[in-house]
């Protein structure tokens, strides 16, 4: 009888050996879900941000061009007064 209690108590160790296991198993697998998702949604907003500050920078290279466009403009006429006062 002994001996069965030992071969039971035993045989008992491994499973919850490996039932801890895969505990630990489990929640780092949720908790890299969780950085994945994380790091997704982060990767997204930054993707968004980067959209948003292109379509700025665009806005404002073509203003600056506009504004050099006038200025050589209204350098041009002050030149053609200086010649033709």
């Amino acid at each position: 009888m002994l001996a069965l209690y030992i071969h039971v108590m035993t045989a008992e160790k491994p499973t919850q050996t490996v039932d801890i296991e895969l505990k630990k198993l489990e929640n780092r697998v949720d908790e890299l879900i969780h950085i994945c998702d994380r790091l997704t949604d982060e990767n997204r907003a930054l993707r968004d941000r980067h959209d948003m500050l292109q379509q700025d920078r665009n806005q404002l290279m073509k203003k600056n061009e506009m504004v050099k466009t006038r200025v050589e403009a209204m350098v041009a006429r002050l030149k053609s007064m200086e010649k033709h006062p």
